[in-house]
C-alpha cells in the first residue's frame, strides 16, 4: 500500500503529527496541553485522510463503489471484499514497516501507525457506506473512529454524557450532537489509540529480529484489522437503501 499523496506534503505532515503525538504521549502529564492538541491533529489527519483519501489513498466512498460493481451489488459480498482487501493490505504495510527489526523502530512506528489507521478507518468507513451511511455526517464519522477503540468506546461515550440509543454506534446520526461534544469524544479517541501504541509494539518483540520482525508486524496488523472489520459489522447494520450509486 502508497501511503496517500504522491508529492507525499499531507502525508509527511501527518507522520509528523504522529511522531510528536507518540512523544507527547510518552511524556506522561507533564505537556497535557501540547498532547490535547496532538491527539486532536491525530484524529483528524486519520479522518480526513482514512475516509476522504488523498492523491493514491483511495476514499472510503471509492472503495465501497468499487466493492458493490465487483459484486454485483451484493451488499455483504461487498462487505467481505472490502474485509479481505484491507487485511491483506494491512499484512503487507506491517511487513515493509517492520522488517527492519529493532533499529529502524524509531522511523517506522509512526510510520506504521498512520498507515495501519488510515486502513482501519477506511475499511470501517467503506463498510458504513456499503450498509447505507453517510459518510459526510460528523456524527458517523464519529462513530467510525469509535468502532477502532473497540470496548472502550462506551467507557468514552459515557464520560461525554452521550446515550446510544439501541446499542449501536451508528445510531448516534440520531443524536445530533454539537460540535464540542464530538471534538471531546474524538479527543477521547485520541487519547485511547495512541495508548494502544504501546501494548501493540510489545507485542512486536520480533522487530527485535529483522524480517523476523517483518512476519510478526504483518501478521498483527492483519489480525488488528480482522477484529476492527467484526466490530465495524456489528456497529454498523445494514440500512435501506444500502448506498446511493
Amino acid at each position: 500500500m502508497a501511503l496517500p499523496g504522491r508529492g507525499g506534503d499531507r502525508t509527511s505532515d501527518a507522520v509528523k503529527d504522529v511522531r510528536s503525538a507518540l512523544e507527547q504521549a510518552q511524556a506522561g502529564t507533564a505537556d497535557q496541553g501540547v498532547l490535547d492538541r496532538q491527539s486532536t491533529k491525530f484524529v483528524q489527519n486519520i479522518l480526513d485522510l482514512g475516509v476522504d483519501g488523498k492523491g493514491w489513498f483511495d476514499s472510503a466512498a471509492h472503495e465501497a463503489d468499487e466493492a458493490l460493481r465487483e459484486n454485483g451489488g451484493d451488499v455483504e459480498a461487498a462487505v467481505d471484499a472490502i474485509v479481505r482487501s484491507h487485511v491483506t493490505k494491512g499484512a503487507g504495510t506491517g511487513f515493509l514497516t517492520s522488517v527492519g527489526g529493532f533499529v529502524t523502530l524509531p522511523l517506522a512506528l509512526p510510520v506504521n501507525l498512520l498507515a495501519f489507521y488510515l486502513l482501519a478507518t477506511r475499511m470501517t468507513a467503506s463498510i458504513a457506506k456499503v450498509r447505507g451511511y453517510d459518510l459526510s455526517s460528523e456524527q458517523i464519522r464519529t462513530a467510525v473512529l469509535l468502532t477502532l477503540v473497540g470496548a472502550d468506546a462506551d467507557d468514552l461515550l459515557r464520560k461525554a454524557n452521550v446515550v446510544v440509543p439501541g446499542g449501536t454506534l451508528s445510531n448516534l446520526a440520531v443524536q445530533r450532537l454539537p460540535g464540542p461534544v464530538l471534538m471531546v469524544v474524538q479527543k477521547g479517541i485520541g487519547f485511547r489509540l495512541l495508548a494502544q501504541v504501546g501494548t501493540k509494539s510489545f507485542a512486536r518483540l520480533g522487530r527485535l529480529v529483522p524480517v523476523v520482525g517483518g512476519a510478526v508486524g504483518g501478521g498483527l496488523d492483519a489480525y488488528m484489522l480482522s477484529r476492527f472489520a467484526r466490530n465495524a459489522k456489528d456497529q454498523f447494520p445494514r440500512v435501506a437503501p444500502a448506498i446511493e450509486r
